[in-house]
């Protein structure tokens, strides 16, 4: 299909455009993961696993929430 046929589609609202794309590949820009390694001193991993625990969530995600608030992202 052309991108001018698929835009007809769109734009006219006939159908679920999706079907036309393979969604098990598609990702976000910039949204990819990329692991790093950082060292916390042993107060701080505490502090974030009884932080974790008490919003019934991973140290990760906590880590990852509240670097997201502090950069503005979240």
């Amino acid at each position: 299909m052309k991108a001018k046929e698929l835009d007809k589609i769109f734009d006219e609202g006939q159908e679920d455009i999706l079907e036309w794309f393979d969604t098990e590949k598609m990702t976000k820009p910039n949204e990819e993961p990329k692991r790093i390694n950082i060292d916390f001193p042993k107060w701080m991993v505490d502090r974030l696993d009884r932080e974790a625990r008490h919003l019934g969530v991973s140290r990760q995600a906590i880590i990852k929430m509240w670097l997201a608030e502090r950069l503005g992202a979240a």
